[in-house]
C-alpha cells in the first residue's frame, strides 16, 4: 500500500480511533500501584500518541506530498539502467519513436555539447511510466505521447538525478520523425520527488490537454528535483568545494537531452518552471543564464536562497556569492538580464505573493516580468494545479516552434 494511498490514511485513522478507545477502556484496570502497571500505563500513552501522530503525519503528507513513496521516505535509490543515446549520432529513432541521437555540432536545430571529461552524454532510460490523467482511450504514443523514467548523469559535474522525460504525441506522429522540439525543465519543491510532477501536478496530462486545444506547442518536458545532491538542498547553487548544481542544470542536463532526444538547440530552445524551491531555481537559472533559458516560470517561488541544516554552507563564507543568490539584490545591483519571467501565486500565499509583486514592480527591460494569480489558495499542489495551464501556455509562447 503506497505512502500516499487514501486507503492507508483511512486505515491509520481508524486504528488511531480504536487505540484511543482501547486506552480509555483499559486505563482503570491499570490504576494500581506496581511497577508493571506503571510501565503498562506509559506504554499505553506512547502507543496512543504514536497512532495519533502517524495519522496526522499521513494526512499532512497526503495534502502537501512531501514524500510520494516509501522509497522516497527512506532514501532508497534504484541503480539499474541502460544508456540510451551514447552520443551525437548514437541511437536513432526507430519505428517505436525511441530516443534519437542529437544533431551534430553546427546544426541549426540541435546541440551536442559534450562533457569536459570526455564521458559520453546521454540520458539513461530506466523504463516507461503511466501518464496520470491521460485517460484510458489510447496507449498509442502518437496519441498521448510517452513518459520515460530516466536518470540524467552529469558529465562535467559528476552529479546525477532521477526523473521523467515526457515526449509529446507529435514526437511520434508520421512526418515528425526528424523534427526537433523545444524543452522545458520542470522542478519540484524540496525535498519532493519528481513523481509528484506526474501524479499530483500532472504536467504531461496538462500539456496533452493544451495541445488538443492548440494553446501550447509540442514541447519535451523534463521532470526532476531541484537538487542533484540529495539529501542536501543545493538551492541550484555552484557550491565552493561542493556540488556544482547550477552547472549541472545549465550544462549537463541540456547536453544529455540533446544527445538522447530530438531537442532544439540555441536561444529559445529551453525554458524552466518550478514550484516553491523549484520556483526559486527556475527564476535564478533564467536570470543568471538567459542565453540558456529564454523564459522562466516560478510557482510560489521565493527570491533568496534558503540557508539551513539541509543546505549547509552554500557560499563558502562569501558575502558576494550570498548577495548574488538573492534575486532582489541582483535587480538592484546588476544589469537586467534579457529573460521573460512569469510569477504565479495565490493572493493568499503569505510566503510569496507580496514578494512577487515587489519584484515585478522593480523589474526593468530587457527583463520582462508578468504575474499570474488566483484569489485564494495556499502554498500547495491544489493552488499550483490551478496556475499550471496558464503558466504552460505563457511559457510556450516564449519558446521556438518545432523545427
Amino acid at each position: 500500500m503506497g505512502l500516499t494511498s487514501h486507503k492507508l490514511l483511512a486505515l491509520m485513522a481508524l486504528f488511531a480511533v480504536f487505540t484511543v478507545l482501547g486506552a480509555l477502556w483499559v486505563w482503570p484496570r491499570l490504576a494500581v500501584r506496581s511497577w508493571p502497571a506503571m510501565f503498562l500505563r506509559l506504554g499505553t500513552i506512547l502507543f496512543t500518541q504514536f497512532a495519533l501522530l502517524a495519522t496526522l503525519g499521513l494526512a499532512v503528507n497526503d495534502y502537501f506530498v512531501f514524500y510520494s513513496s516509501w522509497s522516497d521516505l527512506f532514501g532508497h535509490e534504484h541503480s539499474t539502467g541502460v544508456i540510451q543515446g551514447a552520443g551525437p549520432g548514437g541511437a536513432s529513432a526507430g519505428s517505436s519513436g525511441g530516443p534519437s541521437g542529437g544533431s551534430s555540432a553546427g546544426s541549426s536545430t540541435g546541440s551536442s555539447t559534450g562533457s569536459s571529461t570526455g564521458a559520453p552524454a546521454g540520458v539513461r532510460v530506466l523504463g516507461m511510466a503511466e501518464i496520470t490523467g491521460a485517460g484510458s482511450l489510447s496507449r498509442d504514443p502518437a496519441q498521448i505521447g510517452r513518459l520515460d523514467r530516466v536518470r540524467i548523469p552529469g558529465g562535467t559535474t559528476g552529479l546525477s538525478t532521477d526523473g521523467y522525460v515526457y515526449l509529446p504525441p507529435q514526437y511520434f506522429q508520421p512526418g515528425g520523425e526528424n523534427k526537433h522540439f523545444p524543452a522545458v525543465l520542470v522542478m519540484t519543491g524540496f525535498p519532493g520527488d519528481a513523481t509528484n510532477l506526474v501524479t499530483k501536478l500532472r504536467y504531461p496530462a496538462n500539456e496533452l490537454g493544451l495541445l488538443h486545444t492548440g494553446a501550447m506547442k509540442p514541447t519535451v518536458l523534463v521532470l526532476m528535483r531541484p537538487s542533484p545532491s540529495m539529501p542536501r538542498d543545493s538551492e541550484c547553487e555552484d557550491i565552493p568545494n561542493g556540488p556544482q548544481a547550477q552547472r549541472y542544470f545549465t550544462t549537463d542536463v541540456p547536453a544529455d537531452l540533446r544527445a538522447s532526444y530530438r531537442v532544439l538547440g540555441g536561444t529559445g530552445s529551453l525554458g524552466v518552471i518550478g514550484d516553491s524551491t523549484g520556483g526559486y531555481c527556475a527564476l535564478k537559472l533564467g536570470m543568471e543564464h538567459p542565453q540558456t533559458f529564454t523564459a522562466a516560470v516560478s510557482l510560489s517561488g521565493y527570491f533568496k536562497a534558503v540557508e539551513d541544516v539541509t543546505t549547509g554552507d552554500l557560499f563558502g563564507g562569501s558575502q558576494q556569492r550570498r548577495n548574488e543568490a538573492d534575486l532582489n539584490w541582483r535587480l538592484a545591483h546588476l544589469p537586467m538580464p534579457a529573460v521573460a519571467v512569469l510569477l504565479a501565486d495565490s493572493k493568499q500565499d503569505g510566503r510569496t505573493y507580496a514578494d512577487s509583486t515587489a519584484f515585478a514592480a522593480a523589474a526593468r527591460p530587457p527583463l520582462v516580468v508578468r504575474q499570474a494569480t488566483v484569489d485564494s489558495g495556499g502554498h500547495n499542489f491544489t493552488t499550483w494545479v490551478r496556475l499550471l495551464s496558464p503558466s504552460l501556455t505563457w511559457l510556450s509562447t516564449h519558446l521556438n516552434d518545432p523545427a
